[in-house]
């Protein structure tokens, strides 16, 4: 029984970020979701005491898949190309998860509970100690650092946004290999794969 209860809580979850995927859909309605899969409200609140809740339950697929990426970056590849990876992989994760994205840039938790924002911002912020740790290891006695760091967050929350606000039309991914030696300055390299 508890597995049919954790199959119900993806599937809920999966109708979820699928909707999300839908150019312009605004805000998600426990109504439409219960519709979409078919079963009551009181159904989907069997599961989850609050939308907040499945809202917070892909905040943490997201925390848990980029954290997972971005660990194995860090642990698999030299300091010089981890920023690299790391900023490649932020935006692959966005153009193959696009309901995400949209959770990401908080498109899609407006009019939502504002701790759903507040852990979003935690996450970005996670994503850019990351960055800023990776550059110290690439680039060692630079003061800069975390300034790097903050003009790629930046840049990949510009992507991100680029990708909702065109309806899913502009990749995320779209040029990286040539706007990478630009962004990432010295520690580049002139062959990147993404």
């Amino acid at each position: 029984m508890a597995r049919q209860a954790g199959q119900r809580r993806d599937q809920i979850l999966q109708a979820l970020a699928d909707m999300l995927e839908t150019p312009d859909s605004g805000r998600i309605t426990t109504a439409a979701l219960a519709a979409r899969l078919g079963v009551s409200e009181a159904a989907l609140y069997r599961h989850f005491p609050s939308k907040a809740r499945m809202y917070e339950g892909l905040i943490e697929f997201i925390e848990s898949t980029l954290f997972g990426l971005v660990n194995k970056v860090q642990t698999e590849h030299a300091a010089d190309r981890q920023v690299e990876q790391i900023v490649a992989l932020l935006l692959g994760f966005a153009s193959r998860n696009r309901g995400m994205a949209r959770i990401l840039i908080g498109d899609a938790l407006l009019h939502e509970d504002p701790r759903l924002q507040a852990r979003v911002n935690q996450l970005l912020d996670r994503l850019e100690a990351s960055l800023r740790q990776s550059l110290r290891l690439a680039r060692p006695g630079a003061t800069d650092s975390a300034e790097r760091a903050n003009a790629l967050a930046c840049f990949v929350l510009g992507r991100w946004q680029q990708l909702v606000r065109s309806g899913f039309s502009r990749d995320p991914l779209e040029g990286w290999p040539k706007v990478a030696p630009l962004m990432l300055g010295e520690s580049a390299r002139p062959t990147m794969s993404v």
